[in-house]
């Protein structure tokens, strides 16, 4: 007897297969997820260190602007770095 999760795995292979990557689609995905890592990082310290600044200040406002800023670069590149390898999937 298949549990209630062996079932809806079956189910959800039958509906969407699992597509094979090839290896130079591997290594182009490999490629963005570092580009994309060294691009968050980059964006994480600089707005980290401008968040220090602005407490070091006091600026309540700034700091505040700031950490949403954080949050929507973040969220964007995250975004810009999915579409990318889908992209790639795509092909």
């Amino acid at each position: 007897m298949k549990s209630a999760y062996e079932l809806a795995m079956e189910r959800l292979r039958k509906q969407s297969p699992a597509s094979k990557l090839t290896p130079a689609q591997k290594e182009k995905i490999a490629e963005i997820d570092a580009l994309f890592k060294a691009k968050r990082a980059e964006k994480e310290l600089f707005l980290k260190g401008e968040i220090a600044k602005a407490q070091a200040s006091g600026d309540h406002d700034a700091i505040e602007q700031l950490q949403q800023q954080l949050v929507r670069e973040l969220k964007r590149l995250d975004e810009d770095c999915e579409e990318k390898k889908e992209k790639v999937r795509a092909k």
